[in-house]
């Protein structure tokens, strides 16, 4: 694959991963724009860390409202465009909401969803990082967010379960899956090169990349 020619490229996973560490670099790595979650701009997410059940719908709606907006200002890429590297897919959105609300709450969520969703271009590359829930455990507290600190080891499993099921089914792009357990793409520049390289070399829709392979 020539990373070159990509017009959008995505990179997905668990808090924790490294999703949007990694998207930045590969944003510097082919000079494209960045399309980033914004969570310090969900006035809920903190309260959601506290009371899940009560806060689940309004963090789940007020993240779908930021994604829509934002991928609405993508449209159509055409050749001449920089390439956009964004930290989620919109299409897998429905995960975090089948994950945390009741059956009620994700009927409204399946019904505001289908009205609000954008045409978007269909990535050209995914990238899923997985690691294991101990090391997501690990960078999550490491990386200091106070909110952060309440995530339960429970939910992170039911988290990185539910991510490897819809990447498992997931055949809209050519998707390669990372092992991210043992790759540092900020402070390793070999990481990040030896990562490319294996991009370059993808020739099927679905592929993988392990360090210790």
């Amino acid at each position: 694959m020539d990373l070159e020619k990509c017009r959008y490229i995505v990179v997905e996973g668990p808090i924790g991963a490294g999703k949007t560490s990694l998207a930045h670099q590969l944003a510097t790595a082919v000079d494209g724009e960045e399309l980033f979650e914004r969570p310090e701009d969900n006035p809920f997410l903190a309260r959601f860390y506290e009371d899940m059940a009560r806060y689940a719908l309004p963090t789940q709606l007020t993240f779908l409202f930021q994604r829509a907006d934002q991928l609405r200002g993508v449209g159509q890429f055409d050749m001449f465009r920089r390439a956009t590297v964004g930290d989620f897919l919109l299409d897998k959105d429905p995960l975090f909401a089948r994950l945390n609300l009741g059956d009620a709450e994700y009927q409204l969520y399946e019904k505001v969803y289908s009205h609000l969703k954008p045409q978007t271009p269909v990535p050209d590359l995914v990238i899923y990082l997985q690691a294991p829930v101990d090391v997501l455990i690990e960078r999550v507290l490491r990386r200091g967010v106070d909110y952060e600190r309440t995530i339960s080891p429970q939910y992170l499993t039911r988290l990185a379960d539910a991510y490897s099921r819809y990447f498992y089914q997931y055949e809209e792009s050519p998707l390669l899956i990372v092992n991210s357990e043992k790759l540092n793409f900020v402070d390793d520049p070999e990481h990040l090169s030896l990562l490319l390289s294996r991009i370059a070399s993808m020739r099927s829709r679905r592929e993988f990349f392990n360090l210790a392979s």
